[in-house]
């Protein structure tokens, strides 16, 4: 996506986009696309190749000032996460299983995968 008069909003969907073709390709079952509830949302849900319950953030950068994006999930965001997530366990019955939180980054037009990315305290 090179046109910059593209929103931040097209932006991140073509990211979340290329980010669930990506998740396909390697096995995943997307659950979810942009699960919301009254604290936030989670870009995707998906089942690894294993089973297992993934959360992914995706962030996208083409290279601006900000840097890379895999230091934009913050404690913060990471706890936002956490929070977000336990609400869809919960209802969806499925507290309990075993789950994580992946990032998916995209910067330059290359694709990062960080599984387990961060652990919640």
């Amino acid at each position: 996506m090179k046109n910059e008069n593209v929103s931040t909003h097209e932006k991140g969907d073509y990211g979340e986009s290329q980010a669930i073709e990506y998740l396909i390709s390697k096995g995943y079952l997307i659950i979810c696309r942009n699960f919301r509830c009254s604290r936030g949302e989670i870009d995707c849900i998906a089942k690894d190749p294993d089973g297992m319950i993934t959360f992914v953030e995706v962030k996208s950068s083409n290279g601006s000032s900000f840097g890379n994006p895999a230091f934009w999930i913050t404690p913060a965001k990471q706890k936002t996460m956490a929070r977000i997530a336990q609400v869809y366990l919960v209802e969806h019955r499925l507290t309990g299983l075993p789950c994580r939180f992946d990032v998916i980054t995209i910067y330059n037009g290359k694709i990062d995968h960080l599984k387990n990315a961060f652990l919640v305290k």
